[in-house]
């Protein structure tokens, strides 16, 4: 038997709630270690890929008594590290290890100005030779293949330092969760799409409520903006062949071993319409018997200080 190989025992056991995390560098992985250890998670950061199967193999030597494990592995090992990670999440698999693999990105000016911030080099910088935001270049490019592999991608863009803990938790706690968990976001076009989108929803077709002077300073969460909106026959339609097309799309993410869906629905500014169709569409998933988060990302934008 192949050193990495796990025995049929191991093989044969119900799995070890396994969270693999990658993605691109200053998005969060070292916070997200630090979350998942708060929540009772065994957390190893910087690990090489050479030596995950090892590791994951001798830690599940007795599954009874196995912790919940985080790995996180980049590109910190290493370009040429990044096609050896892929081999060994495609070995995992096929020695039946059940894992989610979350992938954490941020935009480009998000993560030149963390660089900035913690005034440390990007791991590709060779010596400083390179400017941080080539290296972010070059390292998207070498990462698109664990991108299109991931079970979960989490945007961490607009989310601040604070707030960057208590997002992960929601998140990656339910990561290894049975079953698939939908999170459905409200967004304003204007402020652009949202990366971690599996599908986008554009509602700019409905009757607007900004124009209703009653309204304008409401908010989708407001009961008359609801009813404005709700309460519209081109509304009532859309959802009704919208929620179908969902109701046949969910099971069959599912039975692919999709873990995580993640459904954005955009309107102008992320005020009303997005807002009310976010919730009346994630009560009627719930309906379904899935388990939903609701975000509304750009609604804080609206509130006046």
């Amino acid at each position: 038997m192949h050193e990495n190989t796990l025995s049929e025992k191991q093989r044969g056991a119900s799995p070890a709630n396994i969270i693999i995390i990658t993605g691109m560098s200053g998005a969060g992985k070292t916070k997200a270690i630090d979350t998942l250890e708060d929540i009772g998670f065994f957390c190893i950061d910087n690990l090489p890929p050479y030596l995950m199967s090892k590791f994951i193999s001798g830690v599940r030597l007795d599954i009874l008594e196995s912790p919940n494990l985080a790995i996180a592995t980049d590109i910190r090992s290493g370009a040429s590290a990044l096609p050896e990670l892929e081999q060994v999440l495609s070995q995992l698999r096929e020695e039946g290890v059940e894992y989610c693999l979350v992938f954490l990105e941020s935009s480009e000016t998000a993560l030149v100005r963390r660089y900035k911030e913690n005034r440390r080099p990007h791991p590709l910088a060779r010596g400083g030779k390179k400017s941080t935001i080539d290296c972010i270049r070059q390292e998207r490019v070498l990462l698109e293949g664990l991108r299109g592999r991931a079970d979960m991608i989490i945007d961490t863009t607009d989310v601040p330092s604070q707030q960057m803990g208590a997002l992960l938790a929601e998140r990656l706690g339910n990561a290894g969760a049975i079953g698939m968990s939908i999170y459905v976001s409200s967004f304003g076009f204007k402020y652009g799409l949202p990366m971690d989108s599996d599908m986008v929803v554009d509602v700019r077709f409905l009757p607007n409520p900004y124009y209703d002077p009653d309204l304008r300073e409401l908010c989708g969460l407001d009961q008359p903006v609801r009813d404005y909106v709700l309460g519209s026959e081109l509304t009532k339609e859309f959802l009704s062949h919208y929620m179908r097309l969902l109701r046949f799309l969910l099971p069959n993410y599912q039975r692919e071993g999709k873990r995580s869906f993640t459904l954005s629905v955009g309107c102008t500014g992320g005020k009303h319409r997005s807002v009310a169709l976010a919730e009346e569409i994630s009560r009627r998933i719930r309906r379904y018997g899935y388990q939903v988060q609701v975000h509304h990302r750009d609604q804080d934008r609206w509130i006046k200080k």
